[in-house]
């Protein structure tokens, strides 16, 4: 028993091995309902540990061997490989197939996975590609889980995610876990939820070790200001936040032309790319990323020291999405957000929430430094070798794949961070293979 919870000794065992010295809020108030058969709604930010809130009394329920038992659905590629990463740490003792389903990757050897898995981890699009082939099977799932709720309804995927609830058996135990509860959130609920229980905890950021500050900045100085913050203030670990994929390309080529090693991560990338950005923030082989939100979500990235607004998002709940990367588990982290006159309308929506305190500082001095606001789209040689969709230097760790030298218009069928098809799209082109 581990703090008034029982575990199967397999899942006990991985429980302890771990480091789940002690159980978060969530973990302590949704493992029991699961365990019963409850339907569960559980509000929580990211990091609140509601993965192993719903992990392990989910693989208690799951057999080796008995086809899909499980559908997890989430947001974003990202979040689908982290996910299922720590369902396979969770499931060390039991024998679980967990296979990870999301778009940007070939569809092909994805096809045998599902055939032997126990549980499927997937993103919207990429379930609703296989269930139009016909080489996905619901018929057995138990149990379904939403994750990250409200972004997944933010990306526009309400829409699949009642095409594939109608899929799953109606018998069923449903679990929504959420940082909001949006309009969107509550009519799934009300729909197709049986007698929720609902949980509410507090936010795993710990807001008395984080400090908000805001400079006022010209426009054309705000990227050499940019380089003064990130050489004065030596960050352990930094995310430099983005408004647009062309912008996170255009920062990150400019970093490293000024002597700053850092990545990018944004949707446009393969999955390739993005995997291997996470890899290397998270061994620390370069302690700056560059990103557009879909880095907001899901990725548990620990010790995060700064968060640095280089464009403001739109609305407080993005901000507060944002900046709970850093202040996590005891460490102390400072957010910067650098305003400019574009910045105005944003930022005011952002303080428009009370609880969100801003510090204003007065710019410093700072040395100006080039900066190209333009980089040239990558041009193959004719005899095949490589070269960098960016001129000069490109960010640290790119490496180009097939996928990536084509243009970016024609990568992706919608503009989704998930990748995959839209359905509309994807019924057009199975149509007209067969006219």
């Amino acid at each position: 028993m581990i703090s008034g919870i029982h575990l199967q000794p397999e899942l006990k065992k991985a429980f302890l091995e771990l480091g789940f010295e002690e159980m978060t809020d969530i973990q302590k108030k949704s493992i029991p309902l699961i365990q019963e058969g409850k339907d569960v709604i559980g509000q929580s930010q990211t990091g609140s540990g509601k993965t192993a809130a719903f992990g392990f009394p989910m693989l208690e329920k799951v057999q080796y061997n008995h086809g899909i038992q499980s559908l997890v659905l989430v947001p974003t590629r990202e979040l689908c490989e982290q996910l299922t990463s720590e369902l396979r740490k969770f499931s060390k003792y039991k024998r679980t197939n967990i296979t990870a389903i999301y778009g940007g990757v070939s569809i092909s050897p994805q096809f045998g996975y599902l055939r032997h898995a126990d549980i499927v981890v997937g993103t919207p699009g990429r379930i609703l590609d296989h269930l139009q082939r016909g080489t996905i099977n619901l018929s057995k799932v138990s149990i379904l889980v939403l994750d990250e709720a409200d972004k997944m309804f933010e990306m526009g995927f309400i829409d699949d995610v009642k095409r594939i609830i109608s899929q799953v058996p109606r018998e069923r135990q449903t679990l929504l876990f959420s940082a909001t509860i949006s309009h969107q959130v509550h009519d799934i609920v009300q729909n197709y939820m049986k007698n929720p229980a609902k949980i509410k905890v507090q936010s795993y950021v710990e807001q008395e070790k984080m400090v908000q500050y805001f400079y006022n900045v010209n426009s054309r100085d705000k990227f050499s200001f940019l380089v003064h913050i990130l050489k004065h203030e030596s960050p352990k670990l930094a995310i430099i936040f983005c408004a647009t994929r062309r912008r996170v390309d255009v920062v990150g080529t400019n970093l490293n032309k000024n002597g700053v090693r850092c990545l990018i991560l944004h949707g446009g990338l393969s999955q390739n790319m993005r995997k291997k950005s996470i890899e290397m923030f998270h061994k620390n082989e370069a302690k700056v990323l560059v990103a557009s939100d879909v880095a907001a979500r899901g990725l548990d990235i620990k010790n995060v020291s700064h968060i640095i607004n280089y464009d403001t998002p739109k609305t407080s709940k993005e901000y507060i999405h944002r900046i709970g990367r850093t202040a996590r588990a005891g460490k102390e982290g400072k957010v910067i957000s650098l305003i400019s006159e574009p910045d105005h309308d944003n930022f005011r929506n952002v303080l428009g929430d009370r609880s969100i305190v801003v510090q204003q500082l007065q710019l410093p001095q700072f040395q100006r430094v080039p900066f190209a606001a333009s980089i040239r789209e990558y041009r193959p040689r004719p005899y095949g070798g490589q070269r960098t969709r960016y001129s000069g230097h490109k960010p640290y760790g790119y490496r180009e794949s097939q996928q990536e030298r084509k243009p970016y218009s024609t990568q992706r069928d919608s503009h989704s961070e998930d990748g995959s098809r839209s359905q509309s799209r994807q019924f057009r082109s199975h149509n007209r293979r067969f006219r």
